[in-house]
Formats: C-alpha cells, structure tokens, sequence
C-alpha cells in the first residue's frame, strides 16, 4: 500500500515510483505525529526510559525510512517528477523534524524522564543515550523563547529549501557541458583507456563516429587534464569545471551567501557565537577554534615542502618547454606534475589499470575484510539478472551482498555497491544507512561512487586512486554494518563527525601494503600480481608532491572554518576575492586565480548541515588512522586479533562510547600526529 514505507528488508526498488511519494510521505508523516503525541500525552512524572526515550527513538522510524529512500534515489536515479515530488513535501518534512527539539510538551516529558531515569540505574549504553537526546534537545533550542523557536524552524525550513536547490544546480551545470571532438590527432597524449571510454560515451549518445564525447565526471576529465598534449582543451575542460555551480541559473553564488547567513543566525540565537562552535560542540574538537587552530599549525609545518613542490613544478615545466620559469596556468599543473613523476619514478598509474578490475578489487577487499574482522561476504544474484531473485535494485549496474559472521553464521548485513557514473547520479563517492538493525537484526547499507566504467567488453579497470576510494567508503559500510549498539541513534556511523572518518580512512592503508594488495590487484587478464619493479615505483611515487595533496585538504578546511567562524569579515564582499584573501597562503601562485570552489562544494552546501564547519574533520581522522595504523604495522597487517580488537572497539560500537575514550581501548593512548607526517614523507619539516 505504501512502497516508501514497506517493512520488508529487500527494498522494492521498482515501486518506488514519484506517484508514491506523496501519499506515504504524508501517511509517514501522520504516524509519526501520533506517535509523538502519545508522548507528550504522558504525565511526566510517570515517564521513564519504555515509555519516553525509546518510544521517541521508535517514533520516527517509519517516516526515516521512507524519506530516506526517497532522498538516496534523488542521489542516484534523478528524474524531473521524482525531484518535484521530493520538493513538493520537502517543506512539510523540515517542518516536522525542526519541530520536534521545539516542542514544548514533548520536551517538558523528555526533560522529565531525563530526572526520573537517574533512578533507574541504566546500563552505561542505555544512560548515554539518554545524555545524548537530552543533549540533542538542548543543542537544537528546546529551552528557547516561542519566538526562538519559530525562527529556527523557518531557518532550518529556509535552508532544506536552498540545498536542495544548490545540489541541483551542480548537478544540472554539470550535465550541461560536454565536448565533443571528432579530430583524432587533437587526443594526442590520452591514454587508450581514456579514448576507449570517450569513443564508448559518444557511441551511447549515437554520435557518428570517429566522436569522442567527454563530462565534467571525474573519469572523464581527469586523464584529459593529466594528459593530453592539447593545453587549449585543458583550458577549455578546466573552465568548464570551474564554473559549474557558478553561471547562469545554476550560480550559487547568492545561495552559498544566504545559506551562511542562516546558520551563522541559528547559532546565535542557539547562544553560539558561530556556526563552527555549534557544529563542533560534541566533536572530538570541541570547538571552532581548537578545530582551525589544528588546521593552521599543519599549514605552518607544511607550507616550506608545499612551496618547493610549486616551485619544483615550475622550474621543470620551463626546463622541459624551453621557457623562462614563470608562474603555472592551472589547467597546466597536474599534465606537468604527471610528465615530471613519470620521468622521475619511470612511473605511469594507467600501468597499474589493467591489476585492478573492479570485481577483482571487491573480492580481495573481502578476503581483506574477512580476515581481519571474522566475516564472510558473498554476493546476491539479482533481479537485474534473474527475474526469480527477490532483491530488486535501481539500476543494473548495481550489485548486492550479504556480510556473515564467521563464526555464529548470523547475518550481519547487506550493502547495495553501485560505482560508475550516469547523468541522472550525482558525482562524488558515499556510503549511507537504509535500515539501521537492532541486536540480532542485520543492517542495510550502500556504498556508491563515479568509478571508471567498463569499456568495450573489458571489465572496468580502475585507477589506484579510485582503488582507495573503494576501500574508504567501504570503511564506512563497516562501521555501519558491524555495529552492535541496541540503540539505532547510537548505532553505526552515527558518531561525532570528526570520528566517522576513522573506519573509512584506515581501509585506504590496505591499498599499499604489498601483502594486501597481492589479494586483490591482479592482472585482468592473467592474473598475474603487480610486478616487484611496478610496485616498487609505486611506492616510491607515494609521497611525490604529497605537499600538494595534504595543503589542498587543508585550504577546503580552512575556507569551511572561516567562512562560518569569521563571516561577518566577509559578508558584502566578492566570492572570489574572499576566497583568494582567505588561502591567500594556502594556494599555490598560479598565473589565474581559480573561481571559489565554495560554489560546487557539495560537502558544505548540499544540505542545511553535511560537512559544514566539519571539513577538517578528513585531516583530523588521518591523524587518527595513521597512528591506528602503526598497531596493524607491528602486530601484522593482516593480523586477525589486530583486526578483531579494532572491530570491537572501533567498528562495533558506534558512539556508545566516547570516541576518544573508543580509540584509546584500541590504541592504549592518545593519538600522535607524527605517524602521518611520516607517511607523507613530512616528517622533517618545520616543528611549530
């Protein structure tokens, strides 16, 4: 009756159709509204954990799943009606989720339990979940005047509206552009797996051949900016992609500024001074301020090597051209840093390609898995492939799977996997809950990404970067589908978001490590290993230009910071000129200035909240994973007990325990940050 809302755990794709969403939003709506007020129809001083913490935490259940699953199908099978059906009830959603902390009578009952439960004496799991809703309540203004508390709910109403919108826009300008090239010789420098796949997308769009069609998705504009001889292309690739977001209807420019407004305004009717100090106020940072402090002391230390890369760059692009060393265009900084590492290491990644299928990547990062942490992961046949299966999913590429326990045979959970890029998907890679299960009950989750896609009837072979990418989010399936934390709000990845990187970052180490990669990078062909000279240059490439790469984190990071720590410093003014003031020594010295990422920054602006003031939060986690990793790198990097320490103190716990206090039980102290210096090869520049 209501497909959005359906209890069984395979999920109906097939119904879930934008004539459906009205009616069981609506419908998930009501129930959640009777629910609520069954709560707030309680006399308080008869509330106790049943009856008010976990019927709350019960009460919502429906309407998350159905929304949920709306919300992952507008990120991955984007159509015009489903998109006005989700607009259509977006307001009424916001409406009632902002409503809930600003409940008078729900919170004098929640507020009232909170006292009568300290009778109780609660298990340690159960009494964090109560400090954490009444914290929850508190944090989202439940103690704020009336007037407050309507003006929070119009700003979080205003800014699920505005997201929405600037989401679209960068999926919308991404789609806009394309090019087109009918001449071979222009293609000059491109790798065979970059044309195989170009002549492949042209083909889809029954372009007369010879046509080469490329997008602004990562695989497709990436080996163009690596590669190819043609620097006009790349000039022409490189504006492209720099304004999406930022021409015509689908500028954000005025959206990004309004959307900074609104939370700057909400954290200070909420008593913080901005948006930074109200995000990080249960993170491990603590604060705004301690968070961009850590950013900055990074940037001092990097700084001296990150110049020297620059200027390293510059002065091999003039040697090698025959020009007067100037300053780089940036649509010429990754051909030359790809020329130069090729000649410095002997190295080429597309060398690497053919040892990673993507089916091949998966099952070794199972066999990976499976040793470490006690599981057993097998893939569902589909009813993609064989009408008779029972499991449904939104487009034929993707693929299902079950992960066991080795040792009970208990069914832990399933992930869907869907990896290569469409129009109708947004770009960028992600894992997300669908059915968060509680004890004994498996869970549901997805990994999703924008991988190379097969091409010719070959598998799809991947870059070693898109191997990493694989395993992060991977990661994260982990922490998700491990979890065994009774309490769904407690459960998985719903940790402080300066932890939740954690997981995901960790499996990234096991795409270098020679004993690892032997169980999944294969030849396609003959699956034959990396050979020893391969692997050597591709570890000696490791950390070429690492600078470069670790300063680029740390300037997303401090434009997020200040932007919501600083902003009336930057209110009225130009996008541009803010961002080029703020990372003024950050960037790179490039002949043009590159128009604001803050424009297609999906991360900090694609929902009232997301990585906002939280992008420092991937420097903060690899600080965490390099040092966790030196326990795996003593102990065995494969070492099962290593790997079930890590399962039941990491993996399995959610934010049952304090995340700091979680990594010490793993670590048996605090974090260091020196082990990822060192494997940055950063270790010797400047203490501060």
């Amino acid at each position: 009756m209501h497909p959005f809302l359906a209890p069984e755990f395979h999920i109906r794709w097939s119904t879930l159709v934008p004539e459906a969403v009205e009616p069981d939003i609506l419908h998930a709506l009501a129930v959640a509204r009777e629910n609520i007020e069954a709560i707030c129809a309680q006399d308080p001083a008869t509330a106790n954990f049943e009856n008010t913490f976990l019927a709350y935490e019960k009460s919502t259940e429906q309407l998350n799943d159905g929304w949920g699953r709306l919300h992952h199908l507008d990120s991955v099978s984007d159509n015009p009606a489903q998109r006005e059906a989700l607009g259509k009830m977006l307001p009424a959603v916001t409406d009632f989720y902002s409503s809930l902390a600003l409940n008078e009578r729900l919170w004098t009952v929640i507020k009232a339990a909170g006292e009568n439960v300290k009778a109780e004496n609660l298990p340690p799991i159960e009494q964090r979940f109560v400090d954490e809703t009444l914290a929850d309540f508190r944090n989202s203004g439940a103690d704020l005047a009336p007037a407050q508390k309507e003006r929070i709910a119009a700003i979080q109403a205003e800014l699920s509206q505005i997201t929405k919108a600037y989401s679209e826009h960068v999926l919308d300008s991404t789609n806009a552009w394309e090019l087109v090239i009918t001449d071979e010789s222009k293609l000059a420098g491109l790798p065979d797996s970059a044309m195989a796949a170009a002549a492949a997308n042209a083909r889809a769009k029954n372009l007369d051949a010879p046509a080469w069609r490329f997008t602004l998705q990562a695989p497709s504009i990436s080996p163009i900016m690596q590669h190819l001889h043609d620097a006009e292309i790349r000039k022409q690739v490189w504006e492209a992609s720099s304004k999406v977001g930022a021409v015509g209807e689908f500028d954000n420019t005025a959206l990004v500024w309004r959307i900074l407004e609104l939370r700057q305004e909400k954290a200070e009717i909420l008593g913080h001074s901005h948006f930074a100090d109200l995000t990080t106020l249960r993170r491990m940072a603590k604060s705004g301020g301690n968070a961009l402090d850590f950013i900055d002391r990074l940037h001092t230390r990097i700084r001296p090597a990150f110049l020297a890369d620059y200027q390293q760059l510059a002065q091999y692009k003039a040697a090698k051209s025959g020009t007067p060393i100037s300053k780089l265009e940036p649509w010429e900084v990754s051909y030359w840093a790809e020329k130069q590492r090729q000649e410095n290491y002997d190295f080429d990644e597309e060398a690497l390609r053919p040892y990673f299928p993507v089916d091949g990547v998966m099952a070794g990062m199972f066999e990976i898995a499976s040793r470490l942490f006690g599981i057993a992961i097998r893939e569902i046949e589909t009813a993609a492939t064989n009408p008779q299966s029972p499991v449904e999913v939104w487009h034929p590429e993707c693929k299902f799977y079950e992960i066991h326990d080795s040792k009970t045979a208990a069914h832990l959970g399933s992930f869907y996997a869907d990896w290569h890029p469409r129009e109708s998907k947004r770009g960028g890679a992600w894992m997300n809950s669908l059915h968060t299960g509680g004890l004994g009950e498996p869970h549901l989750g997805l990994i999703v990404g924008n991988m190379s896609p097969p091409v010719d009837g070959k598998p799809a072979l991947l870059t070693h970067r898109e191997v990493e990418t694989i395993f992060h989010e991977f990661g994260h399936l982990l922490h998700g589908l491990l979890s065994e934390v009774p309490v769904r709000s407690l459960a998985g990845t719903n940790v402080p978001w300066d932890f939740v990187e954690l997981p995901s970052q960790m499996m990234e180490n096991f795409c270098w490590d020679r004993e690892s990669l032997d169980l999944f990078a294969r030849h396609f062909e003959t699956d034959e290993p990396i050979p020893e000279t391969l692997f050597s240059k591709m570890l000696a490439a490791k950390n070429y230009l690492s600078a470069s790469g670790f300063m680029r984190q740390l300037a997303f990071a401090k434009l997020d910071l200040e932007l919501h720590i600083h902003l009336s410093d930057h209110l009225g003014k130009d996008l541009d000129e803010v961002d080029r003031e703020v990372l003024r020594d950050y960037l790179a010295p490039l002949n043009t200035p590159s128009p604001s990422m803050m424009r297609r920054f999906s991360h900090l602006f694609s929902s009232p909240t997301g990585y906002a003031a939280g992008y420092y939060s991937y420097k903060w986690a690899e600080v965490l994973d390099a040092d966790a990793f030196t326990r795996f790198q003593s102990e065995g990097v494969l070492n099962p007990a290593t790997g079930a320490d890590f399962r039941e103190h990491i993996l399995s716990k959610g934010n049952s325990v304090p995340p700091d206090e979680l990594y010490r039980r793993f670590m048996g102290r605090d974090p260091e940050q020196e082990p990822l210096l060192i494997r940055a090869g950063l270790a010797g520049t400047v203490m501060v």
